[in-house]
């Protein structure tokens, strides 16, 4: 399962508002959200272009041989981990989706590429001190109602690294989103469906709440989802408890140093020797 939510939109109009009805329980909407409504929702943002652009930083990033092994946790459906693998990694990605899991097969797989469906909590007690690296992109993070349950996700990753492995975390940086929220937007997909989106952000909790609309000749539905933002110095510190220090702090995927407002961040983990 995998997503990007930076509350960063493209356009804004006073028009996009719906009445939406969540097919589930906000506090459980990661078990459903990510089927091929999710695909279509954010198709602007899957471009083989972009990925491979991200994955060429990735590569200086890691400074890893050939044949290291990777975890990209969670893998969605497969853009990153696909491009690992090409590049010479051996690579595990795990997702909770079945429906991204079937579309990252669909790239294909083989001896240096597979799939696994799994809970990032809970990921299998066999991959202690497996990985080189772990990849966690795309906003991959803060899924869960329980706040702990995030930090059982960063021990996971802390556990299946060999010592010295070193963890990629990219997503939303609670302190840039805020600075530069957009409360409402909206964008087409390809075949013509409008994507309408509204936030609305809860400063105790630190979660964020989107409820989407789409409207297109073949959909109909309105869904809702939350994921809980931290502020670099918030997640550096559930990392260091999980035996995780932070390194390099990055303005997302670029080159330049993490910023007051900064809505994307690159933090790059090294566990413990």
């Amino acid at each position: 399962m995998r997503r990007r939510e930076t509350g960063a939109g493209r356009r804004k109009t006073p028009g996009a508002s719906s009445v939406f009805r969540p097919s589930s329980p906000v506090s459980t909407w990661w078990q459903t959200y990510f089927d091929a409504g999710y695909l279509r929702e954010y198709e602007p943002l899957f471009g083989l272009e972009e990925d491979r652009r991200q994955v060429a930083r990735l590569l200086e990033l890691l400074a890893l041989p050939d044949g290291a092994r990777v975890l990209d946790c969670p893998c969605g459906q497969g853009r990153h981990a696909h491009l690992l693998a090409e590049a010479g990694f051996d690579v595990d990605g795990v997702d909770y989706s079945a429906t991204l899991l079937a579309a990252a097969r669909a790239r294909g797989a083989g001896r240096r590429l597979r799939y696994r469906r799994a809970d990032m909590r809970r990921l299998p007690a066999a991959w202690t001190g497996r990985f080189d690296a772990v990849v966690n992109l795309f906003t991959s993070f803060g899924f869960f109602a329980d706040s702990g349950d995030d930090a059982r996700v960063l021990g996971e990753f802390a556990r299946v690294l060999k010592p010295g492995g070193v963890l990629v975390w990219h997503g939303g940086d609670r302190d840039g989103v805020m600075a530069k929220f957009v409360a409402r937007d909206w964008w087409t997909t390809s075949d013509g469906t409008l994507v309408a989106q509204e936030r609305r952000f809860d400063p105790l909790t630190g979660f964020l709440t989107v409820e989407s609309s789409w409207r297109g000749a073949s959909v109909h539905e309105d869904r809702v989802h939350r994921i809980r933002l931290y502020t670099p110095s918030q997640l550096a510190a559930l990392m260091l408890d999980a035996g995780l220090v932070v390194e390099q702090a990055y303005d997302g995927f670029t080159d330049r140093s993490l910023g007051r407002r900064t809505s994307e961040m690159l933090l790059v983990a090294r566990k413990d020797s």
